[in-house]
């Protein structure tokens, strides 16, 4: 009998890629919190998994060179413009408190997913041999 991996890892390898590009979003704001105009931005991960529906998105082409296929939830990835709660005096939107704690969360959330991750191969490799 054949183990199909995206049916034993489920919406895990998206869930990582998704956590991994909001990490650098969020570094990216956290790094400009002193750049005047900066626009501070982030991914909202919720609004992702629901358009996606535990079904998988399709691939976006622009080209007619890409490759169409099945897709992945960060495919379709579009990053939204933080809604400031006290814009400084030069544009900049980036309120360092809120994106250290953001990217904290965000950390944990990819941390435990890692994890869980390694524990559906761990199951993988003892189901491939037999025990």
């Amino acid at each position: 009998m054949a183990i199909s991996f995206d049916k034993a890892l489920g919406d895990m390898p998206d869930k990582l890629a998704l956590y991994g590009k909001r990490s650098s979003l969020l570094a990216s704001n956290i790094a400009n919190a002193d750049t005047p105009g900066f626009k501070a931005r982030d991914i909202d991960f919720q609004t992702m998994l629901a358009k996606a529906g535990g079904a998988q998105l399709a691939l976006k082409t622009t080209h007619a060179g890409h490759i169409g296929g099945a897709g992945s939830m960060s495919a379709n990835l579009d990053p939204l413009y933080r809604i400031p709660v006290q814009p400084s005096l030069d544009g900049n939107t980036v309120n360092i408190q809120v994106e250290q704690a953001e990217f904290t969360e965000n950390a944990v959330r990819y941390q435990s997913t890692l994890t869980f991750l390694t524990g559906r191969f761990r199951g993988l490799k003892a189901a491939i041999k037999g025990e």
